[in-house]
């Protein structure tokens, strides 16, 4: 059944590229922001709005991002999917390029309860990022 869509808004207070994702040719948000991943559904939109305390400079006011919502699925499925449609989006912490570093696939479910990969999260994320039950919303 179709919906009107929707539209989710926050402040971005730190940007470092993981949350959203916006590298390799989609936007994800797999981590952070537990009540939009678990609410937002295909067809809505997530505009991600910028703060007066950015790294860059003062952003308030600025759209930093939106994105169209084109799938929704569990951080299960993106783990199992990510290796083969998006190794990108797996963290590679040793390599020189900073969209691999950033990657936002930072649980491993393949034994079952989630292990967290060396990334941009420390463990005191742990239970925002994997809140809300509902993993990546891809546009």
């Amino acid at each position: 059944m179709l919906h009107a869509p929707r539209l989710f808004t926050y402040t971005i207070p730190i940007d470092d590229g993981a949350a959203p994702n916006p590298f390799g040719g989609m936007c994800s948000l797999a981590i952070c922001k537990p009540g939009i991943r678990s609410t937002a559904r295909k067809g809505d939109w997530i505009a991600g709005l910028g703060s007066r305390n950015a790294h860059s400079g003062d952003l308030s006011g600025r759209l930093v991002y939106a994105m169209h919502v084109e799938e929704v699925m569990s951080l299960e499925e993106y783990d199992a999917r990510a290796s083969t449609d998006w190794p990108h989006r797996i963290p590679n912490a040793g390599s020189a390029d900073l969209s691999e570093r950033l990657g936002d696939c930072i649980y491993d479910f393949s034994n079952g309860a989630p292990v967290q990969r060396p990334g941009v999260h420390s463990p005191e994320n742990r239970d925002t990022d994997l809140g809300g039950k509902k993993g990546p919303r891809i546009a």
